[in-house]
């Protein structure tokens, strides 16, 4: 068993990357994040010799990811809403260079500058791209600080095996309570072996590598996006997490992520008291989106419920997964508001009276 402590969300994973045995951060202080760099600044040089930049802006410091990432790093940076919006052209880049490395948005309120408070508006930005061009994030979305902290080592794995940008999609609330969280045990920095593709030089036995997403012929251009493309349907064939409860001769089945499905989780618990025959699909990765367990349960459900913290964005895939086989209805609460159990559960009660 690792050490076990009492750890707020962006702690446990400022630490996690600490043990997971990062090279290098580079970010910008962002409410409600801005805790990941004040942690990594107080506590990870000192025991593994890693670089912690502050950078100027978030543009500035997705390019150092990108950077770094072409030497081989193993690299992080996290940021907040706005700030992730910054990091798009960069991100876009790093996915057409095929680099790995791993960002954490600790999403807030919008449009704009909006709120400090919790928000999943940034689900559309994530899972849909976010910059220009055919690209996919691969997207994990923690429910709870110990996957805030496991989540960091996974996304890291994710992205070398893929040579793929990973992005954990949390909100203000998971990063800012504290719960109990188990941390793995400290790996060394160094003891992975140099990518054959990084940009670290040529050498006798090695040539020089060029990294670029820069390709002016349109058939090259075209050739690149057609094995990205190969990449993305072997991320989709092997890297779908998604958690299922009572689902198996559900009725009516309640659709969240993260924050939303700890509340559907109790909410689930509340209409189980009623004779309601209800079960909760918790996708894991956003993308890939696991729509085959959406698709096995509306075989046999009445209706769906999807519970975001917007204006009503992931219940766009649950509709693809359902693909018109029985009813969709999506309640969500905007601008930093978290809606109670109770709330949620009388406006399913009367969707379910419905069906």
């Amino acid at each position: 068993m690792g050490e076990l402590r009492l750890m707020k969300g962006n702690e446990a994973l400022a630490e996690a990357a600490i043990r997971a045995g990062m090279d290098a951060y580079f970010g910008y202080p962002i409410t409600p994040q801005s805790e990941v760099l004040e942690y990594l600044t107080r506590e990870a040089y000192n025991r593994t010799q890693c670089t912690i930049l502050q950078a100027e802006s978030e543009i500035a410091a997705i390019n150092m990811v990108y950077g770094a990432s072409g030497v081989g790093a193993r690299v992080l940076t996290t940021s907040s809403s706005p700030g992730i919006s910054l990091m798009q052209e960069g991100l876009s880049y790093i996915a057409g260079a095929e680099l790995p490395c791993l960002l954490v948005n600790i999403n807030r309120g919008g449009p704009g500058l909006g709120t400090i408070q919790p928000s999943q508006g940034d689900y559309f930005q994530a899972v849909k791209g976010g910059g220009h061009g055919d690209y996919h994030l691969i997207v994990l979305a923690p429910a709870t600080v110990q996957e805030m902290a496991d989540f960091v080592l996974d996304g890291w794995e994710l992205a070398e095996k893929y040579r793929n940008p990973v992005l954990i999609l949390a909100d203000g609330a998971l990063g800012q309570m504290m719960e109990k969280v188990e941390l793995r045990d400290q790996q060394t920095r160094g003891i992975r072996p140099v990518p054959p593709w990084a940009t670290v030089g040529k050498s006798n036995d090695r040539e020089r590598n060029v990294i670029t997403s820069l390709f002016i012929k349109p058939e090259e251009m075209e050739e690149v996006n057609l094995r990205l493309q190969a990449k993305y349907r072997e991320v989709e064939k092997n890297e779908v997490r998604v958690e299922e409860i009572n689902t198996e001769d559900a009725e009516f089945v309640l659709v969240a992520y993260g924050l939303s499905a700890r509340i559907s989780r109790k909410v689930m618990e509340m209409l189980q008291q009623d004779g309601i025959k209800v079960g909760l699909i918790r996708p894991i990765t956003l993308w890939p989106y696991p729509y085959a367990a959406i698709a096995a349960a509306a075989e046999h459900a009445k209706g769906f419920f999807v519970l975001e913290l917007n204006a009503g964005q992931m219940v766009q895939d649950v509709r693809l997964g359902v693909n018109g086989r029985c009813r969709v209805e999506q309640y969500g609460r905007m601008g930093g508001i978290i809606p109670s159990p109770e709330e949620v559960a009388e406006i399913a009660r009367k969707m379910y009276s419905t069906l």
